[in-house]
């Protein structure tokens, strides 16, 4: 009886491992990915009676004698390519690490961010006009409690053409004077501006020159505080200020009509609301009630005009202090701040218009933005220099109130003192 399959010869008989095979040994096997259905019959059953059962492979492994062998098949490296998947061609890369490029990502960013950073303070720096010199300011007042600053408005027309003279209604008077003086205090309860009307009638007193250095005794000569500036400059107006309130000052800051209007106009205008409709030939103010932007023209004659307004100077320092904190609101908000199209043409604009004294720094000059910016915001006060009437055109401090108001701003209390 024949033992083999039916349709076998006896040429397969005599070489178990195929026609022409010189090998005593099988070829080695193409080993493919066989999927295993159902459980492998018992032994001597299987489809071809006693032929025994050929090795089982799951994902490429064999159930005997190739269990170290994989085809590539469960790997996908049936043409070569390493392990990690692909298509199997070519060579492979290792999948990106994020978490070292996020961070290296984050150090790059924070080592731009520290330069840009620096950068700007020593450009920003060297840009301060460091022209005041406070310590040629003799007999000078203890110093108390927070910071003051002196803040001038100037009427200088350098900077401006006479194009721009016209157009901004300057006028072409030569030299400088006040056109505004205000104090702010900062400190530990809010901070506090206070605008000293330029008609304000104050002592001279004994000062040493600024350019000659030569000491000039005083006479009790009374004037108006804008005419000690125009005598000799910030030493003397810091001097008289100091003499007639007691009140010792920190910082000296001035701007004129063109960094004024440059200034507005580099933070793209100023929003406020205008209390009445204003209109005067003087200052070139033809404004309207109500809330609006000013830009830089509109603005500087709005702070200017005092002919129009029924409580003349005193009106005009009160629109003065109301718009200088809205610029200071305007320059601290996001938009100026974290826009560099904005902030680096207003930085420029104020920078190079600014003149300080040489002790002055730019976090001085933050400092003194910020509260004004909190007195716009209701965290500080504003008022004028306590008034008990006038003489001969000058106006006459009370001076009850001002020392009243000038012990609690030394002594860095919550002031409790009005003005007009």
């Amino acid at each position: 009886m024949n033992d083999w399959p039916e349709a076998w010869s006896d040429d397969n008989r005599g070489r178990p491992y195929g026609r022409g095979s010189a090998s005593a040994q099988p070829e080695s096997p193409r080993v493919m990915r066989q999927v295993r259905r159902g459980q492998p019959a018992p032994p001597g059953q299987g489809a071809y009676g006693g032929v025994p059962q050929q090795p089982q492979y799951v994902d490429g492994h064999g159930s005997g004698g190739y269990d170290d062998y994989d085809s590539g098949y469960n790997t996908g490296q049936v043409y070569g390519g390493g392990r990690g998947g692909g298509d199997g061609y070519g060579p492979q890369h290792p999948a990106p690490d994020w978490r070292r490029r996020i961070k290296w990502t984050a150090i790059t960013l924070v080592t731009v961010l520290f330069v840009t950073t620096v950068a700007t303070y020593f450009w920003a720096d060297s840009k301060l006009n460091r022209e005041v010199d406070l310590s040629k300011v003799i007999e000078r007042p203890e110093k108390g409690e927070g910071t003051n600053y002196l803040i001038v408005g100037s009427d200088s027309r350098e900077g401006l053409s006479d194009e721009d003279k016209k157009r901004l209604r300057t006028g072409s008077s030569e030299g400088k004077r006040t056109d505004s003086v205000m104090i702010l205090h900062t400190g530990d309860n809010g901070p506090t501006l206070i605008s000293l009307p330029r008609d304000s009638n104050v002592e001279i007193p004994t000062f040493k020159g600024s350019e000659s250095g030569k000491t000039y005794q005083g006479t009790g000569r009374q004037v108006k505080l804008n005419a000690a500036y125009a005598e000799d400059g910030p030493e003397l107006l810091v001097r008289t200020v100091e003499f007639n309130t007691g009140l010792h000052i920190d910082h000296y800051v001035e701007i004129g009509f063109a960094g004024f209007a440059n200034i507005v106009d580099a933070v793209g205008g100023v929003e406020i609301d205008i209390p009445q409709d204003i209109k005067d030939t003087k200052s070139g103010a033809d404004l309207k009630k109500g809330k609006q932007t000013l830009n830089g023209e509109e603005a500087l004659a709005f702070v200017r005009t005092r002919y129009a307004l029924a409580g003349s100077d005193l009106d005009r320092t009160k629109n003065q202090q109301k718009f200088l904190s809205a610029l200071a609101n305007q320059v601290a908000t996001p938009g100026t701040v974290l826009n560099p199209f904005r902030l680096y043409p207003t930085m420029s604009a104020g920078l190079d218009s600014l003149i300080v004294d040489k002790e002055m720094g730019l976090f001085d000059l933050a400092d003194m933005f910020w509260s004004m910016k909190g007195v716009s915001g209701g965290e500080g006060t504003s008022m004028n220099m306590p008034l008990a009437g006038s003489s001969g055109g000058n106006l006459l401090w009370d001076k009850d109130k001002v020392k009243q108001l000038v012990n609690q701003l030394n002594n860095d209390e919550k002031v409790t003192v009005t003005g007009d």
